[in-house]
């Protein structure tokens, strides 16, 4: 009969299945209340905005991430990550853990990289889980003072009795301050040359300056200048009036019906993000679009609030993908 001594080693095989079995214990117990959202979230998340600290967009996702860091009891940290129309950003999200502490706070331009990029680095549709779709940023057609024209149908009027004469600005090739103007152009005719910006801050001062004519640019970008005078603001390209510009027409009441063109947000995690996760940064981006404090915050960004369901956002997105491949493709622009 053998006996062993106290303190002695266990054997080396029930060592390991005594190991084994207390890990199944702990992830049993653990697995309900990450199922229920109960343990999400434990550390702070990093939110991050494919785009340079200071413009429309981070200035909408600040907003959004103060409010979450209220809601969750941690701090959602911004993280600026530009570049590449927004592609250095997304790249960086779709490598990260799927863990739900790394967010992409995205715009329309991730609908556009895959037609205008000969080659990208991520799959949208792949490589993300949308989370929820957050707000639209409406473009405005704005002109120079000068520019003899105080509707739009002067506008497309004065442009064709002045083929070539007229230049429009844009945030850069295959932005969507670029594809808005140049579907404006081509369906009404008008013979005008595209100018390309490295952002839309150098675009809207050579618009003031009058070194360019017009250009379709966020309101939030051209609001100000607006207001002072320095642009006129012609039409917005929202489905409906904006409140913050109500005696401003639509393009789609000014002769382009059914036209809307939005810089719009949204939030995505990494493909495998586990749905509970995915369920809970929905709800409370949802709230978080509810609250008064921050629809009026996002108001005078010139930003609309929106929100949806994981599964409307991905619809949303697909829809997108589609409606830009046609446009960057009857541009004929293509970006490295």
């Amino acid at each position: 009969m053998h006996s062993r001594t106290p303190g002695a080693a266990r054997p080396p095989q029930r060592r390991s299945l005594l190991l084994a079995t207390a890990a199944a214990i702990l992830a049993a117990s653990a697995a309900p209340a990450f199922a229920q959202g109960g343990s999400y979230p434990s550390k702070p998340i990093t939110m991050v905005v494919p785009f340079p600290p200071g413009g429309p967009t981070d200035l909408v996702a600040r907003v959004l991430a103060q409010k979450l860091s209220e809601q969750l009891g941690q701090n959602v940290l911004v993280d600026n990550r530009g570049g590449a129309n927004g592609n250095i950003g997304a790249q960086l999200v779709a490598k990260a853990p799927a863990d739900g502490y790394t967010l992409l706070y995205n715009t329309s331009s991730i609908a556009l990289s895959p037609a205008l990029y000969k080659s990208v680095s991520y799959d949208v549709q792949k490589d993300f889980a949308p989370v929820a779709l957050v707000a639209v940023v409406p473009l405005a057609l704005v002109t120079h003072p000068s520019v003899p024209a105080s509707n739009v149908k002067e506008f497309v009027a004065y442009a064709k009795a002045h083929p070539g004469k007229l230049s429009y600005g844009s945030a850069g090739n295959g932005n969507v301050t670029h594809l808005g103007a140049f579907q404006f152009v081509q369906a009404n005719g008008i013979d005008a040359a595209h100018v390309p910006y490295k952002g839309s801050a150098p675009a809207d001062v050579d618009l003031v300056g009058g070194q360019i004519q017009f250009m379709t640019d966020t309101v939030n970008s051209v609001m100000a200048f607006v207001r002072d005078k320095r642009m006129k603001m012609l039409a917005v390209t929202t489905a409906k009036r904006m409140s913050l510009f109500p005696d401003v027409p639509t393009l789609a009441e000014s002769g382009m019906p059914g036209f809307e063109v939005g810089a719009w947000q949204g939030v995505m995690v990494p493909a495998g993000t586990p749905a509970p996760v995915v369920e809970r940064l929905n709800a409370e981006i949802v709230k978080a679009l509810k609250a008064s404090d921050v629809r009026e915050r996002l108001a005078l960004q010139g930003a609309e609030p929106l929100g949806s369901t994981p599964a409307e956002y991905g619809a949303y997105v697909r829809k997108e993908l589609a409606r830009w491949a046609g446009v960057v493709k009857a541009t004929g622009v293509t970006l490295d």
